[in-house]
């Protein structure tokens, strides 16, 4: 019975074609039985199908072949070991053929005495083609091998070195081989090992960092590895050594010391303190700085993340500890947190805590390390800066922006729940203007903090007041039931304003029209509602002093109305829309035509013709009145002139325009109307001019000045509408005026009513006395003239001699030549005057 560890037969293919060789082969290995497993092929083709489809351990192939030779069989590179058979005398081809590759040879003799060597032969060919793969494999290995590899003698020279060596140290193979290893190691550099024998060597080898030089002299930086040689006979015939260049590791290490120390330095100089967390030890270093500067020990501070946490605020806990998680979790790329921490002296104080996490292979964090600074002085200075962006500066007061954002809550609130009821008190000084001009700003100034106090002093708790801006107000009511809450805070308001202030020594009263919205009308935005405050503060405004209007919707329909009127209006001026209409002056007297009064109106493109009336109260409130009163005067003084050309005769009559508050007060007065003179050549004395009572009394000093200026000059002055203002007769004589107009609503009740006769006749007599010319306006009937004539009133102008006339209608009347006024009205009744 074979045993199950016998050893497997070697399987050879013998390639030969001469049968009686290869039967005497096949006969040999039976006859000796030879463990050998034995196929034939008797030429190249067909020993190329055998290795093609079986597995083999050695070929014996003949030299000489029917279709070719033993070296093509060697050149079909089968990674097995060949024997060549040659024929007696044939060594040279044996030669040759061991040279293209064979592992050993038999030479044939006639007795075949070459059979006997086949054994030892194929034996000797297997260790061959053994040792010579091992040596292949190491060479290639070698080759491979990042490392620099070489060997030494037991003289210490070298024997064999790869690759990577030549490439590392510079030399080449000639070079290198032979010479003394000791030429790699750098003189008087500090060596963990030096050069070294087989016999100086630890059986197992040793390990140590050198520095080597190169063939350029350069110094390298290595860990070498090496190990005896030793052979079957366990003697000591070399030395292996493989070296590692540690340039870069030496390079990370150096600047990691650096890094280390600059750490060090750092840390020392820094005003931040350092902290350290060692995620998975539950441990944290805190620096000394980062002690000091909450006030504490070395020893005060443990270790724990407790330690930190318990001296965060409360309030801010919750925050540090969430961005701490998020920034572990991988959620954020650093972290960043501002916090209150508590100090050895038990205050809290703000700081910055910065930090980054170290991660794993797995993006785990084990390390988190960063800085803590204290910021509580800039956070301070952002407290006073958000303080200054949300407040009035000058009264303390929130500001717009803070109150639009409390009134956007209060709008939030009530849509969420209908019941939170609310309220807008919007409020506007009445003639703080007066006040500011006549004192100076630091009067007003002072005037709008005393107010703001006493505004603070009527709310309730959680009600606000702001300033707007110049001297509006506004005040949120929160939590209202019902206007009487509202009207009690309006009427706490009124009594606060209507006790006097004192400025600077003098005894000042004043009040405020207030415009209120309520929540009720239901709101969308708060700017809707602070919208509809002022519109009813206008209305208030309106209708007198210390008013208070409540909003409702059709307010917001006339405010519209009157911004596209507005609208309108700007485009107007743009466009020179305007007209002059010109309504006669007549003598009291006489009845004889005086002049005329230029009275503008505008031609618009969609109404048709608006007078004054309708228009010009909003031309004054947006500034527009100047432009349209100086173009006014220029269109009054060339019409006037051209007149004067025409009809010879009206060289003594006048034009009067009307001078608004901003043209009085403008400092180009006196020059625009100089040049609106020498423009049309229009002679002084043919233009009068007329300024409001309200107009003088603003500023007193200024008009006295203009005026004067003015009447230098030829040009007649009228007071218009007197009696409606707040003067009095007795401050008339400081001005240069000429002519004192009674309104029209005193002339035209002096028919029916005793009293306003009187006031009339009062007005009259003390203007004589004056040395001033009157004039009464909105005569219609023959009556009201009798009266002023009997009065002694000079001049009159109305609807009983003739209405606003166009331009056209003007040059009609002038054909019929200077008749006396009085006829010309009595001929109009019966139609004798044309119109157009």
């Amino acid at each position: 019975m074979t045993s199950s560890h016998a050893k497997p037969p070697l399987r050879l293919l013998l390639i030969e074609d001469d049968t009686v060789d290869r039967m005497a082969i096949e006969r040999f290995v039976r006859q000796e039985r030879l463990p050998y497993e034995l196929s034939v092929a008797s030429s190249t083709d067909e020993a190329k199908r055998l290795l093609a489809s079986e597995i083999f351990d050695v070929i014996l192939a003949d030299y000489h072949l029917g279709d070719g030779t033993g070296v093509e069989v060697l050149e079909l590179d089968t990674g097995l070991p060949v024997i060549v058979i040659t024929g007696a005398g044939d060594e040279e081809t044996a030669v040759r053929a061991m040279r293209a590759g064979a592992c050993d040879y038999l030479v044939k003799d006639i007795a075949r005495r070459y059979l006997k060597m086949l054994t030892v032969t194929i034996e000797n060919a297997r260790r061959r083609h053994t040792s010579e793969m091992e040596a292949r494999t190491l060479s290639q290995a070698l080759t491979s091998i990042n490392d620099s590899i070489y060997v030494t003698d037991l003289q210490g020279r070298f024997t064999t070195v790869n690759e990577s060596f030549t490439k590392t140290y510079g030399y080449s193979e000639g070079e290198i081989l032979g010479a003394h290893h000791r030429k790699l190691w750098s003189k008087g550099a500090r060596q963990e090992l030096g050069p070294a024998y087989p016999d100086e060597m630890p059986p197992e080898g040793e390990k140590g960092e050198c520095l080597h030089r190169r063939c350029d002299g350069s110094v390298l930086p290595v860990l070498i590895s090496r190990s005896p040689i030793i052979d079957g006979g366990d003697r000591r015939r070399g030395v292996v050594t493989a070296v590692r260049d540690i340039t870069d590791r030496k390079d990370w290490e150096q600047a990691l010391r650096a890094s280390e120390e600059r750490y060090a330095l750092a840390a020392a100089g820094s005003n931040d303190g350092l902290w350290d967390w060692d995620l998975r030890s539950k441990r944290i270093y805190f620096s000394t700085r980062w002690k000091s500067i909450l006030g504490y020990s070395e020893e005060e501070i443990g270790d724990r993340p407790e330690s930190w946490f318990d001296l965060v605020h409360p309030e801010d806990l919750d925050l540090l500890k969430a961005q701490l998680e998020a920034h572990l979790e991988g959620s954020t790329s650093d972290f960043e947190n501002e916090h209150r921490i508590r100090t050895r002296s038990d205050v809290y104080r703000w700081v910055q805590t910065r930090g980054v996490a170290v991660r794993d292979d797995n993006d785990e964090a084990y390390r988190l390390a960063g800085s803590q600074r204290d910021v509580t002085d800039r956070k301070r200075s952002e407290e006073l800066l958000t303080h200054a962006a949300l407040h009035d500066v000058l009264t303390g007061l929130p500001n717009r922006a803070l109150f639009m954002d409390r009134l956007d809550n209060a709008v939030k609130r009530f849509r969420r729940r209908a019941n939170n009821h609310f309220g807008v008190i919007f409020l506007d000084l009445d003639r703080f203007k007066v006040i500011n001009d006549s004192l100076g700003h630091s009067a007003g100034d002072k005037l709008l903090r005393s107010i703001a106090r006493r505004l603070q002093s009527c709310l309730r708790v959680g009600d606000t007041v702001a300033r707007l801006g110049g001297d509006e107000f506004a005040i949120l009511l929160t939590d209202i039931k019902d206007l009487s809450e509202v009207d009690a805070v309006a009427d706490r308001i009124d009594q606060e304003l209507d006790r006097p202030f004192n400025i600077h020594g003098h005894e000042f009263f004043t009040a405020a029209s207030l415009g209120i919205a309520l929540s009720s009308t239901g709101y969308e935005r708060p700017e809707d509602l602070i919208r509809d405050a002022d519109t009813a503060m206008y209305r208030a405004k309106s209708q007198g002093r210390t008013r208070r209007v409540v909003f409702d919707p059709a307010m917001h329909d006339r405010a519209m109305t009157r911004l596209h009127l507005e609208s309108d209006l700007r485009r107007a001026v743009d466009r020179q829309e305007f007209l002059v209409y010109y309504q006669p002056l007549v003598s009291v007297g006489s009845g004889r035509l005086e002049g005329f009064e230029a009275l503008v109106r505008w031609r618009h493109p969609e109404k048709g013709v608006l007078l004054p009336g309708e228009f010009l109260a909003v031309a004054q409130e947006t500034g527009l009145s100047a432009r349209i009163g100086w173009w006014v005067l220029s269109e009054a003084s060339r019409r006037m002139k051209s007149w004067q050309e025409r009809f010879p005769w009206t060289s003594e009559l006048s034009v009067s325009v009307n001078l608004d508050a901003r043209q009085l007060s403008s400092t180009e007065l006196i020059e625009r109307v100089e040049s609106e003179l020498a423009a049309s050549d229009l002679e002084a004395r043919c233009l009068q001019l007329e300024i409001t009572e309200a107009t003088i009394i603003e500023n007193p000093d200024l008009t006295h000045s203009i005026l004067s200026q003015l009447h230098q000059q030829g040009i007649r002055l009228h007071i218009d509408d007197f009696g409606t203002g707040y003067s009095s007769l007795s401050q008339l004589h400081r001005y240069p005026v000429d002519f004192l107009k009674i309104d029209r609503s005193f002339i035209g009740r002096m028919s029916s009513n005793a009293k306003d006769q009187e006031i009339v006749r009062t007005i009259i007599l003390l203007a004589h006395n004056m040395h001033l010319e009157v004039l009464a306006e909105g005569v219609e009937s023959h009556e009201q003239l009798r009266l002023l004539g009997q009065l002694g009133c000079e001049y009159a102008q109305g609807f009983l001699f003739a209405k606003p006339l166009s331009p056209g209608a003007v040059e009609d009347l002038l054909e019929i030549g200077p008749l006396p006024f009085g006829k010309l009205v009595v001929e109009a009744e019966v139609g004798l005057i044309p119109s157009r």
